[in-house]
């Protein structure tokens, strides 16, 4: 997830509404602003990690042949 980038007056605006809350609520919220800045950055996703690709020693023609020769093909029509 990305960061959040805002400018002054969005800043200003913040300080607005928290301005009013009381002392504890202030400590609480320095507290967490505190720790999120100095907590480790979370890793980046690998993207590499969450897709793959098919490994096989066999031609893609030989895939081809043994898919087809597993298939099962009943023609037999059932009386109702």
């Amino acid at each position: 997830m990305g960061n959040l980038v805002v400018n002054n007056s969005t800043l200003d605006k913040y300080f607005g509404v928290l301005k009013n809350l009381d002392i504890d609520s202030k400590k609480n919220l320095i507290a967490k602003l505190t720790k999120s800045i100095n907590s480790n950055p979370k890793s980046k996703l690998n993207l590499n990690k969450i897709y793959g690709s098919w490994h096989d020693s066999r031609t893609a023609d030989e895939i081809i042949e043994e898919i087809e020769q597993s298939r099962y093909n009943n023609r037999d029509i059932e009386e109702l």
